[in-house]
Formats: C-alpha cells, sequence, structure tokens
C-alpha cells in the first residue's frame, strides 16, 4: 500500500523547467509546472497533487534521489489548492502566498518588515526568506526549518526557541495520501531535564527519555558517530533543541518521520543499494508504550510478565498483576527512615520520566549521592550524563518514579533509594540458599 502510494505520489509530480533556480523576488511566481531547486541540485520545491478532484500542495523533497520523491515538508497542509491556474507569490510583506487561481490567497506566511525579501531553497532543504545579499542564518525573516510537518532532516531543529516561545515539533500526515495535520505529535517538554514526547491528540504514548550524552536514555540503538552521523542536543539560555548531522559522504541521507499511524522512524538512504533503509523505529516493542507498568515498576521483555517489581518493592495490586495488569504499579516493602536508607543500584536502566526531575550538570556522582541521601523526599538520582560507562552531572527524582524499562544492551546506571532493612534482602536470601546447598554436602 505504501509504496503503491509514494508511486502515485511521484507520478503527479509536474515536469520541471530547464531555467528552474533556487530564488524567487517579489517581481517572481511559481506556477503549478515550475519548481525551484536548490543550487547544489540536493532538494526541489513545487506542487504536486493527490486524489481526485486533484488536490494541490507545496511541498519539498529530494532532487538528488532519483524515483525517490520523499516530501519532507508541505506548507499548505489543510489548505490544498484545486485550481491548475493556482501559484506561489513572494508577498510586498516578506511572506509567502498561495494563490488558488485568479487573486484569491488560500494560504499565507506571517507578515514581516523584509526591505528587499527574496525566497531562496537552500541545499540543506531550508526554505528561507531573507534580504537579499544577506545570507547570514541568523538575520532569516522565515524558513521553513521553524515550521516542520512529519520529518526532521539534517540540521533543523526539534525543540524551543525560549525567547519567542517557537515549538519546533513534528506533526504526522493525516492518512497515506493525506498531508493535513495527523493526530500524532513529537515534541521536546525543556522542564526538569527535557525529554521528547509522541502523542495522539492530547495522550502520550511513547517518550524518548532524557539526553544522557550522545543519545537519549531510552534510545539505546542511537550512538553517535555510530555510521558517521553525530546527534547533538543544545542547551543555551534563549534555545534548547536536538538536531543531528550527516558523515561527510553526502550522498548518504537520513530523516526522522512521525508516520499517520503513530510511529516514530529514522530512515537512512543507502547510496550503494539505492534505498532507504529503515535504522530505527519506536514504539518498537511493548515496553516502548507509555506507562505500560506504573509507579516503580520496571518494565522488562526478556520476562515472562513483563512487569517487575524491583528488590523492596512488591505489587500494589497483586490480583490485577497476576492477571497481567501491571498498570497499578510497585510498592515499598519497608518506608524509608531518611537517615539510614541506602540505594539500590540498577544497570541498563532507561531513566525514570524527568519532567519534574532536579539536574545539576556540575556535580559528580558521589555529590549526587549526598544531595539525594540529604533529601529526604529524593526518591533516586543517576548521572546526567552517561557516555561509555563513565558519568558526569546529576539528576534527582522527589516524585514516584514512572515509565521505566530493562535493556539487555542500553540504558545506564540508576540509583534508587531503599530502605536498609529492604537493601539486606538480597544478602540475606544469597545467604541462605548458600547454607542450603552446603548442608546437602555436610
Amino acid at each position: 500500500m505504501k509504496i503503491f502510494t509514494i508511486l502515485i505520489i511521484f507520478l503527479c509530480f509536474s515536469p520541471v523547467f530547464a531555467e528552474s533556480t533556487d530564488t524567487l523576488t517579489t517581481n517572481d511566481s511559481l506556477k503549478i509546472d515550475q519548481t525551484l531547486i536548490s543550487s547544489g541540485v540536493k532538494f526541489e520545491m513545487g506542487f504536486f497533487h493527490i486524489g481526485n478532484p486533484k488536490k494541490y500542495y507545496l511541498g519539498i523533497w529530494y532532487k538528488d534521489i532519483p524515483a525517490e520523491n520523499i516530501i519532507v515538508w508541505v506548507a499548505n497542509r489543510d489548505s490544498p489548492l484545486f485550481s491548475e491556474s493556482s501559484y506561489l507569490k513572494l508577498g510586498n510583506k516578506s511572506n509567502i502566498l498561495l494563490f488558488n487561481g485568479g487573486t484569491f490567497v488560500n494560504w499565507k506566511t506571517h507578515e514581516s518588515n523584509g526591505v528587499n525579501p527574496v525566497l531562496q531553497l537552500l541545499d540543506s532543504g531550508n526554505l528561507v526568506i531573507r534580504e537579499a545579499g544577506d545570507p547570514n542564518p541568523d538575520n532569516f525573516i522565515w524558513q521553513s526549518f521553524d515550521h516542520p510537518t512529519d520529518t526532521l532532516i539534517p540540521d533543523q531543529k526539534l525543540g524551543w526557541n525560549l525567547r519567542t516561545g517557537l515549538d519546533r515539533l513534528l506533526t504526522s500526515w493525516r492518512g497515506p495520501d493525506d498531508p493535513g495535520v495527523g493526530n500524532y505529535t513529537f515534541n521536546l517538554d525543556y522542564h526538569g531535564d527535557p525529554e521528547i514526547y509522541m502523542r495522539d491528540d492530547n495522550e502520550i504514548i511513547y517518550r524518548s527519555g532524557p539526553w544522557v550524552g550522545q543519545r537519549f536514555s531510552g534510545v539505546p540503538e542511537m550512538k553517535s558517530g555510530d555510521n558517521g552521523f553525530n546527534f547533538n542536543f543544545v542547551r543555551t539560555p534563549n534555545e534548547i533543541y536536538y538536531i543531528f548531522e550527516l558523515p561527510p559522504d553526502d550522498r548518504v541521507k537520513s530523516r526522522l518521520i512521525v508516520t499517520y499511524d503513530g510511529y516514530l522512524q529514522r530512515w537512512t538512504w543507502n547510496p550503494d543499494s539505492n534505498q532507504w533503509t529503515k535504522f530505527w523505529f519506536a514504539r518498537d516493542d511493548q515496553c516502548d508504550d507509555y506507562r505500560v507498568c506504573g509507579p516503580y515498576a520496571i518494565c522488562n521483555t526478556s520476562a515472562l510478565f513483563v512487569c517487575q517489581c524491583p528488590q523492596g518493592f512488591r505489587p500494589k495490586n497483586p490480583s490485577a498483576w497476576n492477571l497481567g495488569d501491571g498498570s497499578g504499579g510497585c510498592v515499598r516493602d519497608t518506608r524509608f527512615d531518611c537517615e539510614s536508607d541506602g540505594f539500590l543500584t540498577l544497570y541498563n536502566i532507561k531513566l525514570p520520566e524527568t519532567t519534574t526531575a532536579y539536574m545539576d550538570v556540575t556535580l559528580n556522582l558521589d555529590q549526587c549521592r549526598d544531595l539525594c541521601k540529604r533529601n529526604c523526599s529524593c526518591t533516586a538520582f543517576a548521572n546526567s550524563d552517561f557516555v561509555k560507562g563513565d558519568g558526569t552531572g546529576c539528576v534527582i527524582w522527589t516524585d514516584d518514579l514512572t515509565d521505566m524499562r530493562n535493556y539487555v544492551d542500553g540504558g545506564q546506571t540508576f540509583y534508587m533509594r531503599l530502605a536498609t532493612a529492604d537493601l539486606g534482602t538480597l544478602l540475606l536470601s544469597f545467604l541462605l540458599l548458600f547454607f542450603q546447598i552446603t548442608s546437602i554436602f555436610i
């Protein structure tokens, strides 16, 4: 079905004029059968149509990948054009205007106070309005990278401009052949220790885990430097965002997409095999589902029942737990007393939700432990950065610990607060087993 849809969209693309350029001025217009092509022939922008009657959309797609017209951005998602005489024009107010034939404006960007604006499609795939003669990205009047649709491409930010309140988020298509705004979003929550959430309307269905150095805590497949890709998370007083870069081989492509049916997928273009490969996707298994296990429970796909209570905890609702429902989570066997309690070390853990957590990147692990120990409300702590077994920084939790999971390979070391009596349970069980075995040989 998907291959058929892509083929139909490809067949609907209009032919390119030989004189195609990458730039328009306020004196120019772009008609249905014309396109802009970036200077390095990396991306192309123009109109494509879907359905019968024909609905025309302004979009951007790869130009240097033959017969693979993957659309990475759509302008008028919920305002299709229906006339074959429709066209684009750069307005005198430094904004893009889409005319549905005649003089009726069907879609437009916001107005700005440019003096001599031009519209340009860059080799990055970014469509920008800038002042003629001023290519400085910091001075762009408007750019499509600030208004993503369902796809994130290299050098495009996913996150917030804290100064202006701009949220750069991904939103799915409405359907496989409908680029309208769909139900699924993927956006950054910058509170606490930031992480990215996928929602179905307002319901959270997946989270990435916080950034822990070269990857997100809940994406063990994501390793900066592998295959030449670089993943970065940037925090400044004005901005907080995730971004990725391609390897030096400019034939390699990569894109992150939120699908119309609610999945997150990273695709890479292999220039040797000339095909797109699904490099990674989520939701991959039951433990990727948001809060499939309740507070303090740890999801483990290797277990017979995926929800597991860690040492020192028991199911909150045993009858539901025995029926395979772990949504109630776990409760402590013993209430900790703050003064004498300690910490249970857990390995390969996707960190709990961190939107209400406290983070201090200047503290080492011992200082983090001391800070948590002194705060009687602290339930757990971990390094905020954890790269190749070495940790720095500190994040502490003071609420219930939710949406944790265990990996065979991935995650990081995590320290959960327990009463001293519960910390000794594991050692006591080992000693009893030892004496039972020893007595057999006496």
